[in-house]
């Protein structure tokens, strides 16, 4: 009994990751002292902001827990629950929005009970990629990959796109736009689609997206864009990305700072919980100022490290399962993570607009910390269950 015991011990900690647990405890480690130094900047309380995401990532380690537990077939089935629970968190939100968070961020993205701040569409994206992996997965298995099918689903994909998009530019919040456009086009680049048709879709994207650059630095464009509902706000953000230093008291002064920030830590930094530099609600979007400032350029090329490594383990694990459902999951999750990463480091070193996207397992916040959780439990999961399925008839068959 005994030896039966330990063999099935030995068998469930074959079956978990140990790695990506690994990689995601050093971002938090660097997560934790970072916002520790980023509060005190404000004059905050440290500890309490610290303990607060201590707690956050208790829970986190939960969901990923339980999430880790269902198998492909179970994921497959509770992908369009999960999907539509999403839509109604979306909607609900731009009722019950928080009125202050409004008012701050021009979004209308957050509930609010007291100070319990909870964003919606940070579990939405898990919740989007499960129901995009699932209609891939069953186009494909009905379908051969020929130019009408791959149109045919190209346009399933953007039908179950739509309702997001509309929501999320209903709340005003297109930094979280950007990300769920990032997990779509990811997931087409895996579907097995026709390279002339991602060839052409990548055409129109780079012409749109020059044209869509030149409205919003002409004045006639930003007239024509203003009817579209964007909002002054935007387009001083685009300013401050093309000349951060042509205002640096107003509108650019937070992206100018946390520039300085970033420069003044040199090769090595000036050392732990050592700042210099002001830089305004630095523990959110702006954390990697602290890394940079604190560590220099050796941190921070240690923590860009860090999440290439957290990449590689998790593809290597899509490779191990063998998994087509699996494979689109985690290349959603992927492209998630990674286009976090690319776009707030990026827009902290001035190579991108500012757009108010977080450090994965870094900026301080529970919805943004949950939603990557829910991601990495989704990617434990596959591991976990480490038996390959292949879909046969709407229904998952052992190999």
């Amino acid at each position: 009994m005994q030896i039966r015991n330990e063999n099935k011990k030995n068998d469930v900690d074959s079956r978990i990751d140990y790695g990506i647990i690994f990689s995601v405890m050093m971002l938090a480690m660097i997560g934790l002292m970072s916002i520790y130094v980023a509060t005190i900047q404000d004059s905050q309380n440290p500890l309490k902001n610290v303990i607060s995401q201590v707690v956050w990532y208790v829970i986190g380690a939960v969901i990923v827990a339980v999430v880790m537990q269902f198998d492909a077939e179970q994921l497959w089935q509770v992908a369009t629950l999960a999907y539509f629970a999403g839509l109604a968190l979306l909607f609900l939100v731009l009722i019950f929005y928080s009125r202050s968070y409004a008012a701050s961020t021009g979004a209308k993205s957050w509930f609010a009970i007291g100070s319990f701040t909870f964003q919606p569409s940070e579990v939405m994206k898990p919740a989007f990629i499960l129901m995009l992996g699932k209609v891939i997965t069953n186009h494909n298995s009905e379908y051969s990959h020929t130019i009408k099918n791959d149109f045919m689903l190209i346009g399933k994909l953007f039908l179950w796109t739509l309702p997001v998009m509309v929501l999320l530019k209903l709340q005003n919040d297109f930094g979280t736009i950007l990300v769920f456009v990032a997990i779509l086009g990811g997931m087409i680049l895996v579907s097995g689609i026709d390279w002339r048709i991602l060839l052409v879709g990548f055409l129109i994207v780079a012409v749109v997206g020059g044209t869509a650059l030149l409205f919003a630095t002409t004045d006639w464009g930003r007239e024509i864009l203003g009817h579209f509902g964007f909002r002054s706000y935007q387009f001083a953000r685009i300013d401050s990305w093309r000349d951060p230093s042509a205002d640096t008291s107003e509108n650019g002064y937070q992206i100018w700072q946390n520039m300085k920030a970033i420069g003044s830590g040199q090769l090595f930094g000036k050392g732990f919980n050592v700042s210099n530099v002001y830089v305004p609600v630095r523990e959110s979007d702006m954390i990697f100022s602290v890394v940079g400032e604190n560590f220099g350029f050796v941190g921070s090329c240690i923590l860009i490290l860090l999440y290439f490594l957290l990449i590689y383990q998790m593809v290597q694990v899509t490779f191990d399962t063998k998994n087509e459902f699996y494979a689109y999951v985690s290349t959603g999750v992927i492209m998630m993570i990674l286009f976090h990463v690319f776009e707030n480091i990026g827009m902290s070193v001035g190579l991108l607009p500012l757009t108010g996207i977080p450090l994965p397992f870094i900026s301080q916040g529970g919805s943004a910390l949950l939603g990557n959780m829910i991601g990495i439990g989704l990617i434990m999961s596959m591991r976990f269950h480490h038996k390959s399925y292949m879909f046969e008839n709407g229904t998952f068959k052992q190999r």
